[in-house]
């Protein structure tokens, strides 16, 4: 039974595979003008469909919308009932359908053509009334549904998925759009902290522990003990950036069994700390401390020392 389970799960994916790989044999010219005429479009775009189709255009226009390209949904059932009121003049219409021939998609060609909007299908029937009717078409067939049945849209309906995809990654390099665009636009969850939050944002919640190079290794591990970041940064009168303690250093020095009530802070501190500017992405703070294995980075800027970002203050962010 286990193995029945996993040859029909691997037959689906195969079979699903395959349609999404036949795409690229239907990137035609159609498709490139499909691009450029969305691009240059003064008003939305609309997409359309019925049934399963309605649901992958709901998710082509989530993807539109979030890569810069203003998108609306209109269920083509409601469109001929009063939602069709949404296409206005400068607005590029696409609907999705297999078959093309649906009885809703039949009521709305017309309409919008009357309206005279360019029109881009998405179908898996080039000889359907929707293929025929159409400004520009990209062609969605596959040879077969993963259903066993063939009968659920299942190859289909992420056939018609990936073209809707290839469209919009195609707007977004046109567009010329950027990860700060991208943030603009998914400010919100573990995503959007990843292409916003800055280290600024978050060392200046923590405390700032810093000891002078000539102070005593015991004045030190008081200011280590009292800000529990588990490291210092040893600075001079101005403020400059001379080195740092941490945790690592304590034992080292311990292993070497130095007269704890001589040592001073320069004679154990690290002179060269990793360091990171405030104006840096948290998630770039995040790469160096993995790759340093360390979990605390120097705050600086211009030599001059402004704090400390730890690895919790990453983790508490939902980064990691």
């Amino acid at each position: 039974m286990s193995s029945s389970i996993k040859q029909t799960a691997l037959h689906t994916i195969e079979l699903e595979a395959a349609s999404v790989a036949a795409l690229s044999a239907y990137v035609n010219d159609d498709f490139e003008k499909a691009v450029r005429v969305i691009a240059d479009c003064a008003g939305r775009v609309v997409v359309s469909g019925i049934g399963k189709s309605a649901v992958i255009a709901q998710k082509i226009v989530a993807t539109f919308n979030s890569t810069g390209t203003p998108s609306v949904f209109m269920h083509a059932a409601d469109a001929i009932h009063g939602d069709l009121g949404m296409v206005l003049q400068d607005d590029v219409v696409i609907v999705l359908s297999k078959s093309g021939e649906s009885p809703e998609i039949k009521v709305l060609v017309p309409l919008i053509k009357n309206f005279g909007n360019t029109l881009i299908a998405i179908v898996g029937n080039m000889d359907s009334y929707l293929a025929k009717q159409s400004t520009l078409v990209l062609n969605t067939t596959v040879p077969q549904e993963a259903c066993p049945n063939n009968l659920a849209p299942t190859s289909s309906t992420t056939a018609q998925l990936v073209m809707g995809d290839a469209l919009a990654i195609c707007l977004m390099e046109m567009k010329g759009f950027r990860s700060d665009d991208f943030a603009k636009f998914h400010p919100g969850g573990a995503l959007g902290k990843k292409l916003y939050l800055r280290v600024s944002d978050l060392y200046i919640h923590n405390e700032q522990p810093q000891v002078f190079a000539t102070q005593t290794l015991k004045e030190a591990i008081v200011e280590m003990t009292r800000k529990r970041l588990g490291v210092t940064a040893v600075v001079d009168k101005e403020g400059h950036l001379l080195g740092i303690i941490t945790d690592g250093d304590l034992r080292r020095m311990l292993e070497k069994n130095l007269p704890v009530g001589e040592v001073k802070v320069q004679d154990i501190m690290t002179r060269t700390p990793k360091t990171i500017e405030p104006g840096m992405l948290a998630v770039d703070a995040l790469d160096m401390l993995r790759k340093k294995e360390i979990s605390q980075l120097v705050v600086a800027e211009n030599g001059k020392y402004l704090g400390i970002i730890h690895i919790h203050d990453l983790i508490r962010e939902g980064l990691i």
